[in-house]
Parts: C-alpha cells; sequence; structure tokens
C-alpha cells in the first residue's frame, strides 16, 4: 500500500477529501457541534491509515498540495473583511482593543498553565502559537525552538474546539452583537473559527478574517516576549 501510494501524486489529497466530505453529511444530517467535518475528516484519515498501515510520511507527501491553498485560502478572507470596511472604520479603536486582549489572555494563559504543569521552555513555546493559523504560528514555533508538528497539532485542536464551542459560548453569556461574535471566533479560533463566524453571518466572517491577521502580527510580536519568560 505504502508503495501505490509513493506511485500516485493525489492519493492523500483524495482520502483527506472523501474522509471531510463525509464529515459534512454527518454534520448536516446529525446536526451536532462535535461532529465537525474537520474532526470527524482527521479521525477518519487516521483510522485508514492505521487500518492500511500506511506511514504518515507518505500518506504526508502525496497530500501535500493540500497544504499549498492553506495560504491562498487564508489571504481570501479578506474579501468578506473588504465588503464590511465601513464597519471596521467606525468601530476601529474597540476591535483593535478586543483583538489585542484576546491575544493577550491566549498567551498569558499557556504562560500559566505551563508554570502550573513544569513544562520545558520548547514545549512552553511549542503551545504559544496555539490560536494563530497555521501558515503563520508554524513559523513563529520554529524560530523559537518549538516543535513544529505539535504546534499544528494544537491549533488545529484549538480551531475546532472553537468552532465547536463557540456559539454554546455566547449563548452562556447572552453574546448577541455580531462584531463581539466575529472577533472572538478569529482571535481564538483562527480560520477554522471563521468558518462558523461565516456560518453566523457577513458581519461575524468578516470580523473574524481581521482578527486572524490582526492577532497573527500581534502573536508574532508578543511570543517573542513571553518567550523570555520561561
Amino acid at each position: 500500500m505504502n508503495e501505490f501510494i509513493k506511485d500516485s501524486l493525489f492519493f492523500g489529497v483524495f482520502i483527506s477529501a472523501i474522509c471531510y466530505f463525509i464529515g459534512m453529511l454527518l454534520k448536516k444530517k446529525l446536526k451536532l457541534a462535535i461532529f465537525n467535518p474537520l474532526l470527524i475528516g482527521i479521525i477518519l484519515v487516521m483510522v485508514i491509515l492505521f487500518v492500511a498501515k500506511i506511514d504518515y510520511s507518505t500518506y504526508e507527501e502525496s497530500a501535500k498540495y493540500l497544504s499549498y491553498l492553506l495560504t491562498p485560502a487564508t489571504v481570501a478572507l479578506a474579501i468578506p473583511l473588504y465588503e464590511q470596511i465601513q464597519l471596521l472604520k467606525k468601530h476601529f479603536v474597540a476591535i483593535i482593543t478586543s483583538i489585542t486582549a484576546g491575544v493577550l489572555t491566549s498567551l498569558t494563559s499557556v504562560f500559566l498553565l505551563s508554570l502550573a504543569f513544569s513544562l520545558t521552555h520548547e514545549q512552553y513555546v511549542t503551545l504559544l502559537p496555539k490560536s494563530i493559523t497555521t501558515a503563520i504560528g508554524m513559523q513563529v514555533s520554529d524560530e523559537m525552538g518549538g516543535y513544529v508538528t505539535i504546534t499544528v497539532a494544537v491549533i488545529i485542536i484549538t480551531g475546532i474546539l472553537g468552532n465547536m464551542i463557540g456559539t454554546f459560548v455566547f449563548k452562556i453569556f447572552h453574546i448577541t452583537n455580531p462584531i463581539a461574535k466575529g472577533l472572538a471566533l478569529g482571535t481564538s479560533a483562527h480560520a477554522i473559527g471563521t468558518a462558523k463566524a461565516m456560518e453566523l453571518g457577513d458581519i461575524e466572517g468578516a470580523m473574524s478574517s481581521l482578527s486572524i491577521a490582526v492577532s497573527g502580527i500581534l502573536t508574532v510580536i508578543l511570543a517573542n516576549f513571553y518567550a523570555l519568560l520561561l
């Protein structure tokens, strides 16, 4: 099986796409947050690799073309933001303040939990970029000496959790403002959270898209300072 996949340029892409499609069908049919298409897709791919005894490196080589789409997909999120540009100008100070507060909360929580669990410096900096998009988080982790592979996994888990529980949190704390919802999802759960924000509405999607870019830049700057604390 490993040799077959090595000889196939797109077998990994095919497996990934089919598994994600199954996840979408389950989410549409069962309508439960836990059946997140990305989560279901990841689990199904893991099961297939385990049952078929396929090396992850072999799968990754034939699925790498999906990764090429990550950066342009993230850049394309600027479109809904452009459509809501007047709203951004009107609430600029409040929006930037909110995103900054979210980034500081994320970094500080990682620092405090790392102290509580006596993590090493390498483990600590691996977790610092957990709430920003993978394209930026990988570079931040690598530059600070973290474990990039674990960083990617943590970023994905963070995004999935944000996507799954975001609306539940809004209900608990009676958050109804679309700008607040979008900023919360984008700042805490990056692109995967933004997918949920776009489901909620155009304003939520636009604010979440903005949060991805701004929180990414702020994390790049502030993470280097936080890295010195442990």
